[in-house]
């Protein structure tokens, strides 16, 4: 068959790159897709964008397509998955009533209250000077979180009130997340460590992938603004099989039912973003696809053909299947541009990536690049997830930085630190 991936970044190449070695796939089409994808011996990029559901439509049909694959979260928030599939299209991916988990921290917040998952204690508020009451009640440390979607920029870890009362003024005053922030969540801080787990879901069977451990802060010893996610490593040793069981059942399983419950069978990749606290997983937040970057560290230890898996996701057939992974860890690190998550220029040229990808256990993704001719250069904040599977965390940590040290552009940078809680935690 062919498949066709919707959108454009380091997740979308990952899962070209995974789907591309499926036996059941002629061709990959990527739309837009990015020179990662189209180097693939079956990847092809197509110039459509990812919202655009009248020419993806017709492009489908016109490449008998079998299945399609939604990477980013605007498309499923407006409603793609809904509207391919009343015109007869296999997706993989949440409808839009589903979707809202994501994109309404709100309404996350209120369906996790009415089906009793734990999360942090919040308020919601529609205008500012609420919330900045709220804020002086509560006291810092706090979060203050976009209600909307903002591209993983909109939260705001509070150290302090006044912290707390400009992330308040900038998002809905300022209006910095546009519409995203016209709402607030400012939610209560969670002391713990910070894992991710994404689940294959049909609706009704929960199939969890291996854990996860992102690094949202910009820079070194998690300080600076967040960001879309600087890197990820996987397995993360604070998620034990007995808390991986603890999560299935307190978090994930709980959520699939519940929106059965309410119309929305979930059918897709369930992300839960948790902190593990000294009281148990607590959910940060959920999103409705594949994160962004760790799918490129728990896609590449999927052992199976990755193909079926999305079929039986679309076809309520999930409870047929075994899904096993490697048990070798798997790190990626984010070379991003100069200035990210803030100004950054664009049009490096970018040297050294198949350099890097001479060892066998090192996959380059590209995350935001485009081609002048044979020329490649950066095109985004965060520019390249590079990869590396390994024998230990040590040993895959140091050879995804020694990749790292082969590619170059101006201004590159990335965290140096990638993993420091997993080897701090098998050094104690």
């Amino acid at each position: 068959m062919n498949v066709l991936i919707i959108g454009s970044g380091g997740r979308e190449h990952a899962l070209a790159w995974k789907i591309a070695q499926s036996a059941l796939v002629e061709t990959v089409y990527a739309a837009p897709g990015n020179p990662g994808v189209a180097r693939l011996a079956k990847g092809a990029c197509v110039p459509l964008g990812v919202k655009d559901v009248p020419a993806l439509k017709d492009f489908i049909v016109e490449k008998n397509i079998g299945l399609t694959v939604v990477g980013p979260e605007d498309p499923l928030a407006e409603g793609i998955v809904d509207t391919l599939e009343a015109a007869g299209h296999k997706v993989f991916g949440p409808c839009a009533a589903a979707a809202r988990l994501e994109a309404s921290k709100a309404f996350a917040k209120a369906f996790m209250a009415r089906h009793g998952i734990p999360t942090a204690a919040y308020g919601e508020f529609d205008e500012p000077e609420s919330a900045i009451a709220y804020i002086r009640t509560q006291g810092a440390p706090i979060v203050v979180k976009a209600d909307g979607l903002a591209a993983g920029k909109g939260v705001t870890v509070a150290h302090d009130v006044e912290t707390a009362i400009h992330a308040v003024e900038e998002a809905m005053r300022i209006r910095v997340f546009g519409e995203a922030g016209a709402k607030v969540v400012v939610e209560e801080f969670l002391a713990g460590e910070e894992a991710s787990i994404l689940a294959f879901c049909d609706g009704k069977t929960v199939v969890p992938m291996p854990s996860s451990q992102d690094h949202k802060a910009a820079y070194d010893g998690d300080q600076g603004p967040n960001t879309g996610g600087m890197g990820a490593y996987s397995p993360a040793p604070v998620v034990t099989p007995e808390l991986q069981e603890r999560i299935l059942n307190e978090v994930l399983n709980p959520c699939v039912a519940g929106m059965a419950a309410e119309g929305a069978p979930y059918k897709g990749i369930l992300y839960a973003g948790l902190m593990i606290t000294s009281a148990g997983p607590k959910v940060v937040e959920f999103n409705v696809r594949f994160g962004d970057p760790e799918t490129q560290v728990v896609v590449p230890r999927m052992m199976n053909d990755i193909v079926p898996v999305f079929l039986a996701c679309c076809d309520g057939t999930l409870d047929q299947l075994a899904i096993e992974y490697d048990e070798c860890p798997c790190v990626t690190v984010v070379m991003a541009s100069g200035g990210y998550p803030k100004d950054y220029a664009k049009g490096k040229l970018i040297t050294g990536i198949d350099d890097a990808e001479t060892d066998a256990d090192v996959m380059v993704f590209h995350a935001g690049t485009k081609l002048d001719g044979e020329r490649l250069l950066t095109n985004g904040g965060r520019v390249l997830n590079v990869t590396a599977r390994g024998t230990s965390l040590a040993e895959t940590i140091q050879r995804a930085y020694a990749a790292v040290r082969k590619i170059h552009f101006e201004h590159a940078h990335c965290r140096n630190d990638i993993g420091h809680r997993a080897l701090a935690r098998s050094q104690r």
